[in-house]
């Protein structure tokens, strides 16, 4: 690589004069002369944008113009010495600039360096910024795809709770007409065949002879005990399904479902109902008995109440079904939010209710009792 040097400004005509006029001026003086002349020649050089080459070709050609009026051999006097004096005078404004040059020239390789490492660490940062920024947009990314999957699954999971309770509404009225069938059986047919049993049997008490005393009493017992399946089939008929509720309708049902409950638990209850109950369907008529069957099983097995009100009322669209104790309470939400609850009577009350449109509330209050709350709407022409 070949190096070459700028060209420098032409000295300005007037300087080359003037450097000679200053210096005769300086060698003319007798007395010792300070280096004002020369610094005044050098500044002004400075100005012109001259270089040290540039005064010393003006100091040999002044020497030579003056070369016949002053000795610079120095054998006469001392004009060499004093010419030298000025040109090294003349030269001090330039290296004064040039060390200034010099000087902000090694600041400015400084800052240089400073600010190629500043860049170096920047560079540095901004790859460490790429890479945190690339970080950062997988992991949106992952976020992203996670709440997508996320929704997809809670859509999915709705569907099968939807299903789900479809499923159990389905099998809860299937259960209701398996129980309905099963009920019509044993009163058809059970019964009627133990009751033609026991008729048989009492036949055969009459006729048999005074001396067979002990079959008289064989037949005496089986007959008793025949009565008590017929007793039981009914009890078990009327679980499953009360015939009254079929053909009288909802209030005679559950006041005889109220004295079956008081006769067997001596628990005290009170129903009180308005007559346009009676309007609803029969499966609307279905769930608001199994609702209060429920309810009391559970005030006979948990409550340990000695009394139940059961008020069914009017509302404006709607019909409300309060069945109330004064036993002792339960945390409500903790079992319906249990994932093994132990009291599924709640849970299928409350399935029961939504499957009709209708809304069911437990409340239970320490010191109170327990109220459970069932509301249905009307449907057209019932009210």
């Amino acid at each position: 690589m070949s190096l070459t040097t700028p060209p420098q400004p032409a000295p300005s005509t007037d300087l080359p004069v003037l450097y000679l006029k200053e210096l005769r001026a300086h060698l003319a003086q007798k007395k010792p002369a300070n280096g004002d002349r020369a610094q005044g020649v050098g500044r002004a050089a400075l100005s012109d944008g001259l270089v040290a080459l540039d005064i010393a070709l003006m100091h040999e050609k002044a020497t030579e113009a003056l070369a016949s009026s002053f000795d610079f051999t120095g054998k006469l006097d001392d004009s060499r010495a004093r010419s030298g004096f000025f040109f090294t005078q003349a030269l001090i404004p330039l290296e004064a600039a040039q060390r200034a040059t010099r000087e902000s020239n090694r600041l400015l390789r400084q800052r240089n360096d400073t600010l190629r490492l500043h860049a170096a660490e920047l560079a540095r940062s901004n790859r460490r910024l790429l890479r945190e920024i690339a970080r950062r947009e997988a992991g949106e990314a992952t976020i992203r795809k996670a709440k997508s999957q996320y929704a997809a699954l809670l859509v999915e999971s709705q569907t099968m709770q939807g299903k789900l309770r479809q499923l159990t509404r389905q099998i809860i009225s299937a259960q209701e007409e398996e129980r309905k069938q099963i009920s019509r059986e044993l009163h058809d047919e059970v019964v009627q065949t133990l009751v033609g049993i026991n008729v048989q049997l009492a036949a055969l008490g009459k006729g048999a002879s005074a001396g067979k005393r002990d079959i008289r009493s064989k037949i005496a017992r089986t007959q008793r005990l025949v009565e008590q399946s017929v007793n039981a089939v009914h009890r078990f008929a009327r679980e499953l399904r009360p015939a009254v509720l079929d053909d009288l309708g909802l209030i005679p049902a559950l006041l005889a479902h109220s004295k079956i409950v008081t006769a067997r638990k001596k628990l005290k209850i009170r129903l009180t109902a308005f007559a346009g109950v009676e309007k609803l369907d029969n499966a609307r008529r279905t769930v608001l008995f199994r609702v209060a069957q429920e309810a009391l099983t559970n005030v006979v097995r948990h409550a340990r109440a000695t009394c139940v009100e059961i008020v069914i009322r009017e509302l404006p669209g709607a019909v409300r079904m309060e069945i109330a104790d004064n036993g002792k309470s339960f945390p409500v939400q903790a079992v319906l939010k249990s994932r093994a609850p132990k009291r599924l009577g709640l849970i299928g009350m409350r399935e029961r209710i939504e499957m009709i449109d209708g809304v069911l509330t437990v409340d239970s209050v320490p010191g109170t009792g327990t109220t459970v709350n069932a509301q249905i709407p009307f449907q057209a022409g019932e009210r």
